[in-house]
């Protein structure tokens, strides 16, 4: 495999396509903030915005800022969005909003954690870039309401019947890896220590569950047992395998090469569990006992899941040398580099039918927005990088 070639690849599509993507087509000057819903050639086809996509788009500029190359224009895309954020997001008291309207007046309530948590990562990222004291604060206070909060994510808008069947998910120790180490530079490290502690038993030992070959399930009991639920039976493919490369982040952090190797295994594992074996590609959701899932789009296939899983599969490669993290990034690589990548405009499909054919031409909307792609270009074109210079 040509490691020179590959890095070169990521960083071009990266650099030359999908950021001037985003910077020309999703700023709003009038307003602030960004559009995410784009067409094909960028134009905007709603004008509504997602507290979550907001927060994603503000510390994705501001990461590469720090870490790629000081640009004054990616600072000022950030600082103007996260502006309109802390001016328009939350009520006051850092709880976030889902939705605003373009002008910036809320359309939906503070009832989802990731809306916190993205708002969390973007002003934690751009108080590095800054030095800005009150974007430092913003993200260690909104930090602080999202743990208060984990036990019940949603709330007052949290729609179960309390007692019946009380279970946990797994998306929010998952994020909780992955936002521990962004703001580090803010936390405590004895606190910061104990909340990486306990998303790793999460992650892997309470939602791992060895007894069913090794998989991740989406959802247990409070008890951490297995439910007969379609809530309990479901698999996220795409969510496991991008959970593993954070706990690679943390195993290389705290110098623990046990917890790699077990995130990389998770990782094989995921990828031949959620792999369509008749239309190639990674399927978005499944029932561990094989039954039909709740989710009618369960058998398409997602951008973020095929990103997620070439960032995982090449680390898991560069940091314990397993020529099959090797072969399937390579897989991966080729499905979504001939599927997802638009031949004809910037940035990438997000949404593929079970056979590969697109089944939505946007480059954004309510769900997908300047986020997986560009930081899946970054991780991938940084570890091909070191791959590179290794061999």
């Amino acid at each position: 495999m040509d490691f020179n070639k590959l890095a070169k690849q990521y960083k071009d599509e990266l650099l030359e396509n999908v950021l001037p993507f985003w910077l020309n087509y999703s700023q709003d000057k009038e307003c602030g903030g960004y559009f995410s819903c784009l067409n094909r050639d960028g134009s905007v086809f709603d004008t509504d915005k997602f507290i979550w996509l907001q927060g994603r788009e503000v510390w994705l500029f501001a990461m590469l800022y720090n870490k790629v190359e000081k640009r004054q224009e990616w600072l000022d895309c950030a600082i103007q969005g996260a502006e309109f954020l802390k001016k328009y997001g939350h009520d006051g008291n850092y709880n976030w909003y889902f939705s605003l309207d373009r002008a910036g007046r809320p359309l939906v309530e503070p009832y989802n954690i990731f809306s916190y948590t993205f708002a969390t990562m973007a002003f934690g990222q751009l108080a590095l870039a800054t030095g800005n004291k009150e974007y430092a604060d913003i993200a260690k206070r909104t930090f602080d309401v999202v743990l208060a909060k984990r036990n019940n994510p949603k709330g007052k808008w949290n729609k179960l019947h309390p007692g019946t069947r009380p279970l946990k998910g797994f998306s929010l120790p998952m994020i909780l890896c992955n936002l521990s180490l962004e703001i580090e530079h803010l936390l405590d490290e004895d606190f910061l220590k104990k909340v990486i502690d306990e998303c790793i038993h999460e992650v892997m030992e309470v939602f791992y569950r060895p007894e069913l070959g090794g998989i991740i399930v989406e959802n247990v009991l409070e008890s951490g047992e297995l439910s007969d639920s379609f809530e309990g039976r479901q698999v996220t493919p795409g969510h496991d395998i991008e959970a593993m490369w954070f706990i690679m982040d943390l195993g290389k952090r705290l110098g623990r090469p046990e917890l790699i190797e077990k995130a990389k295994e998770v990782t094989l594992t995921m990828c031949d569990y959620g792999w369509d074996k008749e239309f190639g590609g990674i399927f978005y959701f499944m029932d561990r006992k094989g039954f039909p899932p709740q989710q009618l789009e369960w058998d398409q296939k997602l951008w973020w899941v095929h990103i997620e899983t070439l960032i995982s599969t090449i680390k898991g490669y560069q940091l314990t040398g397993d020529p099959r993290c090797l072969e399937w990034f390579e897989r991966v690589h080729d499905y979504t580099w001939s599927h997802f990548k638009d031949t004809e405009h910037p940035e990438w499909f997000g949404y593929l039918n079970r056979r590969g054919e697109v089944l939505l031409p946007l480059k954004g909307g309510k769900w997908k927005g300047c986020f997986h792609v560009p930081r899946g270009l970054y991780q991938c074109w940084q570890v091909l990088e070191q791959l590179k210079t290794r061999e």
